[in-house]
């Protein structure tokens, strides 16, 4: 089981720390590292900086979210990133959910999400293939555009640069049973949101059948701490406003993935709190024993323990949400 560094996306503004924490799991061996993007900053342009200022480590998007980006363009973005950090990149790709995806950016969501990621994933291996023109009769990404208020002028092209690598790893964050299983077909490794090693059974259906290669490449928050319980407050506030604020009281995700995962009466208590105003309520009524299953938090001795529930099960990458060089540290030590 690799390790990556997972850095999530800004919050008021950019984290100085984080180029130096990069250096650091660079140097400790870690494979990977991670930016997302939500409604502020973008995925893109701090992996950029990072990739200037590392050589080794590889960089990868978790999640770069559809709609901000036509497929051709985020296609461009991957394949430029790739020639400039000479083959690190890895594209992680993420639908979202129709609050962020018609509030923030202004786009209707799909009425059928597979079919929308389906065809976005094709027009990106198109490009990076660079087999020929890129075309496609989609029902969502149509190349050329066909629609009725267009010009007819459209004309199939192929990207003037060469992509460096016609395999670009691509991944998908997909929750719901059906996506996963696409994600199984279609993608190139699964970016899971929440990740118990005790309850893989969550998922076993979704992912019968990988093929050799494929990569399960979980986020968890990782801390190493004497108190338990206030080091679980950090993942406790993620879940609030995951559950709480991701997404509409009739169609959330990620509040139906806790269900799943055997928490949907406190998923809805939840909601219903952050939805009223009362977001530190929300936050304290996340289940203590949740937020630990999803993470690493606590001792040394503690984490080393459950470290080895995550090595049993099929996650290839574990990308660690770890805020100190010495939480950093310690999860290489353990997991050299």
């Amino acid at each position: 089981m690799r390790l990556g560094l997972a850095l999530g996306y800004w919050g008021r503004g950019p984290d100085p720390g984080h180029v130096a924490l990069a250096q650091e799991a660079e140097r400790l061996g870690y494979d990977s590292v991670w930016t997302a993007e939500a409604w502020g900053s973008d995925a893109f342009t701090p992996l950029t900086w990072i990739a200037a200022q590392t050589s080794r480590i590889r960089l990868g998007t978790a999640v770069v979210q559809m709609a901000a980006r036509s497929p051709v363009t985020t296609a461009m973005h991957a394949l430029t990133l790739d020639h400039l950090s000479g083959g690190r990149m890895m594209l992680g790709l993420g639908l979202s959910g129709p609050q962020v995806v018609e509030g923030w950016y202004g786009r209707a969501f799909p009425r059928s999400p597979l079919t929308a990621t389906r065809e976005y994933v094709d027009v990106i291996r198109q490009v990076l293939r660079r087999e020929g023109p890129v075309e496609l009769d989609g029902r969502f990404h149509a190349h050329p555009y066909r629609g009725e208020d267009g010009t007819g002028l459209g004309k199939p092209l192929k990207p003037i640069t060469h992509p460096l690598r016609a395999d670009l790893p691509i991944l998908l964050g997909a929750e719901g049973p059906k996506n996963i299983a696409q994600t199984t077909r279609i993608a190139d490794g699964w970016l899971p949101l929440y990740w118990s090693p005790t309850r893989t059974d969550v998922y076993e259906a979704s992912l019968t059948g990988l093929r050799e290669g494929f990569l399960v490449a979980p986020m968890a928050r990782a801390k190493v701490c004497d108190d338990v319980a206030e080091g679980l407050l950090p993942v406790k506030a993620m879940l609030g406003f995951y559950i709480g604020g991701m997404g509409h009281a009739a169609r959330n995700f990620h509040a139906d993935l806790m269900g799943r995962m055997g928490y949907a009466e406190e998923a809805g208590r939840i909601q219903e709190m952050f939805l009223a105003g009362r977001k530190e309520e929300a936050v304290l009524a996340v289940p203590d024993a949740f937020a630990d299953e999803i993470s690493l938090v606590g001792p040394r001795a503690r984490i080393a323990e459950r470290l080895e529930l995550w090595r049993k099960g099929p996650v290839t990458d574990l990308l660690v949400l770890a805020p100190d060089p010495l939480t950093l540290r310690t999860l290489a030590e353990l997991n050299s």
